[in-house]
């Protein structure tokens, strides 16, 4: 099944229309990105490839309204994101859109079920939070570490832990920053096999950074970037 057919024609989720972000730095600028363009279809696992340095955290952070493009746009469902208050941007990453990085980032005092369940808190989801967490924890393969504290799980579940909180609310979008980074090649394929997973189960759109090319393959559609350009067209893949 290629991209297309796995959308259902459907229109994109996210549309990059020339990006560019510049940075200020001592005695000039700092071109992050240039002329960046891409359209991403729903329900569809999209790798973010290049090295370190290339704009992909830059390029994530701009989807993910936590940064604004020098120029260009950013449609989600329609909507320019670049061009939203900053509450409406608070609202939109608290409801629409999971957050995977590199770093867990779960709250060191709350056990499993508790770092999920309060996404949902910040969401604004008053009804079926119990269940909920719990479908999302068996969903990772953690049923059974529901009360475990974030200190007694390894790296692989910790961040297991992280991508069930991410998809909790029911997002459209999930952007994850080089969420496998840090783990050993076996765990990074279990991760990026959970995001394939979701993609049929949730119909959540997901955008996956790595430099890990024995990920290339896991993902529907590949864009790649170098020095904050696009080194070839978005690449469409057959799965």
């Amino acid at each position: 099944m290629n991209v297309a057919e796995k959308s259902g024609g459907k229109a994109p989720a996210i549309v990059i229309s020339h990006v560019n972000r510049i940075f200020p730095v001592a005695g000039g600028e700092y071109q992050a990105l240039t002329d960046i363009c891409a359209e991403i279809p729903a329900g569809v696992l999209t790798i973010l490839k290049g090295r370190s340095g290339s704009g992909k955290t830059t390029l994530l952070n701009i989807v993910g309204a936590l940064d604004t493009p020098t120029s260009g746009s950013v449609l989600i469902g329609g909507q320019d994101v670049c061009r939203l208050s900053d509450r409406a941007r608070e609202n939109m990453r608290r409801t629409k859109v999971g957050f995977v990085f590199q770093s867990v980032s779960l709250i060191p005092t709350m056990n499993a079920f508790q770092n999920v369940e309060f996404s949902l808190r910040l969401a604004g989801v008053k009804k079926g939070r119990r269940e909920r967490v719990e479908e999302c924890l068996k969903m990772v393969g953690l049923g059974n570490r529901m009360q475990h504290m974030p200190m007694e799980m390894s790296g692989g579940e910790q961040q297991r832990v992280a991508i069930a909180r991410a998809i909790a609310h029911r997002p459209q979008i999930v952007l994850a920053d080089e969420p496998t980074a840090e783990l050993d090649s076996a765990m990074a394929a279990e991760v990026a096999r959970l995001f394939q997973e979701m993609t049929r189960t949730e119909g959540v759109t997901i955008v996956m950074t790595t430099h890990d090319t024995g990920l290339m393959d896991a993902g529907d559609m590949v864009i790649e970037l170098a020095n904050g350009r696009q080194t070839t067209e978005q690449e469409q893949q057959d799965s």
